[in-house]
């Protein structure tokens, strides 16, 4: 990677390929110095599918981790439910900050297997772990003490109350969960994200009994209530790291590149590499859980049954949301992988290309929070639940609104990759600002509070904010890459 990773964006000057006809190469074809060749468009959509399925399925158990804990405290009731949702999708919020800043590893990796260097990608992702051992310090002490921090946003008390005992346990959780992000980015970089599916879908059966014994008592476990849903995610965490550790010491792919070779050596280069261009993400990530996050916070202020029915809608949203983010990891890596072997051409028919197959699915998928309101409710309230009408009513209403603006979630997403893949995180920064913070953040507010609309003027906001953060990074990428 020494001499092989710029500051900055991908110059717009780069090679460009002028032979257009197709063909196909292997990953670590040999390409010429002056003229790159560009994959056929049949190659490169069977690359992103096979790096994007099992992450997006990895995505989904994730995502269903977190369903099944908002599940099974929802049923000791609304309140519980309000508290362990907001308290979990902000300390996740926190969590993938910090991910940003990792999330350079998969570049460095990628543009260092591009160009066939094996030794310089390993380094990428053992300088991985040492920034992530000094970002999970913060993020633990942060997530433990997440619920003092909400109360002073004018939270219910008695949600407030909830939250301690479930935060503090799963703060424990955090720096193994980045060690795990780190090494999982090495691993799909590589194309070999077969593994990672396959581990975070047995998490969601361990998660289920440790989180359902721990809460309800059951299994031969204590009941802990909410502070059992906190050890789960955490023990959880733990087992996927190491499960795929395991995987990657032993797998004979994953020779030559170094990663477990001797004691891990500090350089001073990769990491400040890694921080400098992760900030940037770190502050794109910030910006955009910041707009969720409000909408949560201002959800809260308006009472529990508009924070709960945020609660029943962003669990469909994050489906969705998860869904392109793993054709956006793939695309970043096909970016990135065709900057490493010298062709823009590559790099923006891979970007391109993980656009439009993103969207479609993204458009497919509005057909289920549009039919099947009710469904969603029953799984995380009963019906005997005094909340659960309203919540119903509030969230078949909501999820309209939710249907179309996922569209433009997944292109914000799948754009902001695409561009961490040329190593363009400054000019995205700015552009998220604009997106999500005046038009997201400040049109919700103004919508919800001084024009009257309540909790459907927050939903318009976080609608607008996406619009038009996704539309101005989607044409970044087209700019960069003409």
């Amino acid at each position: 990677m020494h001499g092989h990773c710029d500051f900055g964006p991908l110059p717009v000057a780069m090679i460009k390929n002028e032979n257009m006809g197709e063909s196909t190469i292997d990953n670590n074809a040999e390409v010429s110095s002056n003229r790159a060749m560009l994959p056929s468009r049949r190659f490169e959509a069977r690359i992103l599918c096979v790096i994007a399925g099992p992450l997006i399925a990895a995505y989904l158990a994730e995502a269903a981790m977190l369903l099944t804990t908002k599940a099974i405290v929802g049923k000791l009731g609304y309140r519980e439910l309000a508290s362990v949702g907001l308290a979990g999708d902000l300390a996740i919020e926190i969590f993938l900050i910090f991910a940003g800043v990792l999330s350079v590893v998969g570049v460095l990796v990628a543009q260092a297997e591009g160009a066939g260097l094996k030794a310089d990608a390993g380094n990428a992702a053992r300088q991985g772990f040492i920034v992530s051992l000094f970002l999970g310090i913060p993020i633990t002490i942060l997530v433990a003490n997440l619920g003092s921090i909400l109360a002073l946003t004018g939270q219910d008390p008695e949600v407030v109350a909830l939250m301690g005992p479930y935060l503090v346990p799963f703060s424990f959780g955090m720096l193994p969960l980045l060690w795990f992000f780190v090494l999982r980015t090495f691993v799909a970089s590589l194309a070999k994200t077969g593994a990672i599916m396959v581990i975070s879908v047995s998490a969601i059966g361990l998660n289920y009994v440790l989180c359902k014994g721990l809460v309800e008592g059951v299994y031969g476990m204590p009941e802990m209530g909410v502070a059992g849903a906190g050890w789960a995610m955490s023990i959880v965490s733990v087992f996927m790291f190491l499960a795929l550790l395991a995987y990657a010491y032993v797998t004979p792919t994953f020779r030559g590149y170094g990663l477990f070779r001797g004691r891990i050596v500090f350089d001073p280069d990769i990491c400040k590499q890694i921080l400098y261009l992760g900030t940037p993400v770190a502050g794109i990530v910030i910006l955009e859980a910041g707009l969720f996050a409000a909408t949560s916070i201002f959800s809260g202020v308006l009472g529990a049954i508009p924070l709960a029915t945020y609660q029943v809608i962003i669990a469909w949203v994050g489906i969705a949301f998860m869904t392109a983010h793993g054709f956006a990891e793939a695309g970043m890596i096909r970016v990135a992988h065709g900057v490493g072997r010298g062709s823009i051409a590559a790099a923006r028919q891979a970007g391109l290309l993980t656009i439009g197959m993103g969207l479609t699915l993204l458009v497919v998928l509005m057909a289920i929070p549009l039919n099947f309101p009710e469904p969603l409710v029953r799984l995380f309230l009963e019906p005997s639940d005094p909340g659960f009408e309203s919540v119903l009513s509030l969230t078949t209403r909501l999820l309209v609104l939710a249907a179309f603006f996922q569209i433009f979630d997944g292109l914000q997403v799948i754009s902001s990759l695409a561009l961490r893949g040329l190593k363009d995180t400054v000019v995205p920064f700015y552009l998220a600002t604009v997106g999500y913070w005046i038009f997201g953040v400040g049109g919700g507010w103004y919508l919800a509070f001084p024009t009257g609309m309540g909790v459907d003027g927050l939903w318009w906001g976080m609608a607008l904010g996406l619009t038009v953060t996704g539309s101005l990074l989607a044409l970044r990428f087209l700019i960069l890459t003409k």
